[in-house]
């Protein structure tokens, strides 16, 4: 790895996906990771229902075993869910009639949540939806000799590399503009500013953006366009998913 690329010197740190989330999230205390329009909009729905969630890997055989030791409902992919199923829309997280344990995988968001499990930093699951509450949290709990790394989880093409997706560019930096207020202190990467000022630029009609843009105009064609509703919800959750060992629990700052 490059050193250069891990933007080591400074507080807050940005970047894309797995590869990136390894760069500048190595050696931090606290790991963010971003996906707005699948899986930490989900996750957030699930933990505000008081759900527990653990990530897992995407097309993994596994997924179904690991949930019935773990006496938990699996969701499965949008388009594979038939009714009554639970699947990555927050909708049917949201009108399941009992849900108190879900697996959650998903090919991106859940991927590298997966992933940071077995490291040593804090990973937190933020969307617009709890974006302030995350960076309200990350605030009080910072420790000042440790670096945020705000990981944007990005969707994939179909050669299965990358795609910057910009919903998650915004959410990331969403969080990196609120976290900004309450810690001036904390140095920022360019990179980092740079998804603050993106967000800064749409966070006055994100709703009608995440319509237009390309992953929600895709959820949109795919009759999904209710999800993309559920992820404009700026601000309206007050959960923070921390990952306890291998599943999300709600660490929300009270009163």
């Amino acid at each position: 790895m490059n050193p250069a690329h891990q933007q080591s010197d400074e507080s807050i740190r940005f970047d894309w996906g797995p590869v990136g989330a390894d760069a500048v999230g190595r050696d931090a205390g606290t790991a963010v990771v971003i996906d707005v329009l699948s899986f930490t909009t989900t996750l957030s729905v699930a933990v505000d229902r008081g759900a527990e969630v653990f990530p897992y890997r995407w097309h993994d055989d596994s997924a179904a075993r690991h949930a019935s030791e773990q006496d938990a409902v699996l969701a499965v992919g949008r388009r594979a869910a038939t009714g009554g199923d639970v699947s990555l829309s927050p909708l049917t997280v949201r009108s399941a009639p009992a849900l108190s344990r879900l697996v959650l995988p998903s090919p991106n968001g859940s991927a590298i949540a997966y992933a940071l499990a077995a490291a040593s930093s804090v990973c937190v699951g933020a969307a617009l939806r709890n974006a302030s509450a995350v960076a309200a949290w990350i605030a009080e709990k910072h420790r000042p000799e440790t670096a945020v790394a705000v990981i944007a989880a990005g969707e994939r093409w179909p050669d299965g590399t990358l795609r910057p997706a910009v919903e998650d560019l915004w959410g990331a930096g969403a969080v990196i503009s609120a976290l900004r207020v309450l810690r001036p202190d904390l140095s920022a990467s360019p990179e980092a500013e740079t998804a603050s000022a993106a967000w800064q630029s749409v966070a006055h009609r994100v709703s009608g953006e995440l319509e237009r843009c390309a992953s929600g105009r895709e959820l949109v064609a795919g009759g999904f366009g209710a999800d993309v509703a559920v992820a404009a919800e700026v601000d309206e959750s007050r959960s923070v998913p921390v990952l306890d060992g291998d599943r999300f629990v709600d660490r929300a700052i009270r009163g």
